[in-house]
């Protein structure tokens, strides 16, 4: 006899709730006056082993790296291994330096590509990695994201956060005033990438996250509301800047994902490292992609031109160093930029229109 029963088939999914996130973020975040000292100490605290590869560049190991191995050599047996620029060949470079002498642990002393390197680096061969940034250019210091270049130009790739970031603002703040100015318009471009997350959420149905939308924000509003204590080789504004850039990196984390931190102002900053390689920072590039950004939006963007201007960053093309034209066909570029992430440049913009926007920069 055969027994028909529906038991085994679930045509209807169950009510309960069954949401899940999984989030990483750094474990021990130190921040402030002589804290590459308790380098050690956050070491011991973590435990992850003795051997250390410390990666770093030629001009940041004299800067901190040096320091920095001095500390670790008393309880760490450490190696010291040195990049360049942040590409695929610097960290499989990387990968086997840290294979070769059985690194327990990366420290990554230096600038946005030294630590991007090891973000790369350490991920792929499966260890923690601490932060030790010598500037505060981008939020990359503290986030899963890694810029790495290639061809075609430089691509986002996601890895892990470090496990830990340890800023020291005297190192930070005696670096060139144009790197933290260009940290400082990476953090403030979060107010057009959460506008375009949210025109998103609105046309293409992609799901926002609130908290991190509100934290990355809240830190944009209040860097630009400082904007003018912004000051060159100033401990207490290295402060203020680190802070706001591992808040960014937190909302990162809390989103899966560099939303919260990256719109159409980036995607016309990747344009122009494309367009005109090497002539600006990426922070900087991405501070005059927010001011027509937030135009196009509607929004307050003198206010941010404002902010910009008092910090030291960049507000037109000739500041960056580009020629109108260059910035006009990155504009027009900006859509063709990781084409699955909707902002306000992907509805596409005339020859006419992008060179209306690139006058409006000059407009006082």
């Amino acid at each position: 006899m055969i027994v028909m029963s529906a038991d085994e088939i679930n045509i209807l999914k169950d009510g309960g709730f069954d949401k899940s996130k999984w989030m990483q973020l750094p474990r021990d975040v130190v921040i402030g006056h002589r804290v590459l000292e308790q380098l050690p100490a956050v070491c011991a605290d973590l435990g992850l082993g003795r051997r250390v590869l410390l990666v770093s560049g030629r001009t940041t190991m004299d800067v901190a790296g040096t320091r920095a191995r001095e500390l670790l050599a008393a309880d760490h047996e450490v190696a010291v291994h040195l990049v360049g620029s942040c590409t695929l060949e610097e960290c499989r470079r990387t990968e086997e330096a840290a294979r070769a002498v059985g690194a327990d642990l990366l420290v990554a002393v230096g600038g946005g590509r030294v630590i991007d390197t090891a973000k790369i680096a350490s991920y792929n061969i499966d260890r923690q990695f601490i932060s030790v940034p010598t500037a505060a250019s981008h939020d990359g210091i503290a986030s899963a994201r890694a810029s790495v270049a290639e061809p075609g130009g430089a691509a986002s790739l996601l890895a892990h956060p470090p496990i830990a970031v340890v800023a020291d603002t005297g190192v930070i703040a005696a670096a060139p005033h144009r790197l933290l100015a260009a940290g400082c318009a990476d953090i403030i471009a979060n107010s057009t990438a959460v506008l375009d997350w949210q025109l998103s959420h609105r046309l293409r149905s992609e799901p926002v996250s609130e908290y991190a939308a509100t934290l990355a924000l809240v830190t944009a509003e209040i860097l630009m509301r400082n904007a003018d204590t912004i000051r060159p080789h100033q401990e207490a504004s290295a402060w203020m800047v680190i802070k706001a850039l591992v808040s960014s990196g937190v909302a990162m984390a809390i989103a899966g994902s560099s939303r919260p931190g990256s719109g159409g102002e980036h995607k016309f900053a990747h344009a122009l490292e494309r367009l005109a390689p090497g002539c600006a920072l990426h922070g900087e590039a991405c501070g005059v992609g927010t001011i027509v950004c937030m135009y196009l939006h509607g929004g307050d963007w003198q206010s941010i031109r404002t902010a910009l201007r008092q910090i030291g960053a960049p507000t037109t093309p000739a500041e960056l160093g580009v020629d109108d034209e260059v910035a006009v066909e990155a504009l027009k570029m900006a859509k063709t930029i990781r084409p699955e992430r909707f902002t306000i440049l992907d509805g596409g913009l005339t020859d006419e229109s992008a060179h209306a926007l690139v006058g409006m920069l000059y407009q006082e």
